[in-house]
């Protein structure tokens, strides 16, 4: 991993400069410019080249890297920033199985695999509630998917959402 970072570094001068050779500000997400970083980031491991970074073209949700690009576009009190050529509105959100197992609790998604595709259907469903920043809730919602005390549908019955 160290190799590629420093072959982008020697290519492009910069993780975001090597992701934005992929990325369209027209485009409805980050997919193109996530899919040139792993790509120029495991070029340098080609026999495996998908041993520590997923394809989103290969179906990943690619938690970490959506993660990743979250923490670098948005900037607020849990994201420090300072990418500021993409918008907030083109992240996924960042999908793993506690994230889609409280999404398909709230009918986000219907989907059973915590894929790509379910982390584009549930980005698409937070458009709707924040086009300018769908993966606003990602942080919070992380949380009760991850909680062992507490079910998501026994969180929801309490707070009255049926």
């Amino acid at each position: 991993m160290l190799f590629g970072i420093k072959r982008v570094l020697e290519d492009y001068g910069s993780i975001q400069e090597c992701f934005l050779k992929g990325f369209n500000p027209g485009d409805e997400n980050v997919l193109g410019g996530a899919t040139v970083l792993v790509s120029e980031l495991s070029s340098v491991f080609p026999v495996r080249p998908r041993s520590l970074l997923p394809s989103p073209v290969a179906g990943s949700a690619c938690k970490r890297l959506n993660l990743f690009l979250r923490w670098m576009v948005r900037n607020d009190d849990v994201d420090p920033g300072g990418w500021d050529r993409v918008a907030p509105s083109k992240l996924i959100i960042p999908m793993d199985v506690h994230m889609g197992r409280i999404c398909r609790s709230l009918k986000l998604t219907s989907r059973r695999q915590s894929d790509m595709k379910a982390a584009l259907e549930v980005t698409q469903a937070f458009r709707k509630i924040e086009p300018d920043d769908p993966v606003r809730y990602d942080f919070c919602l992380t949380r009760l998917g991850i909680r062992d005390d507490l079910t998501p549908d026994s969180f929801l019955r309490g707070c009255g959402v049926q």
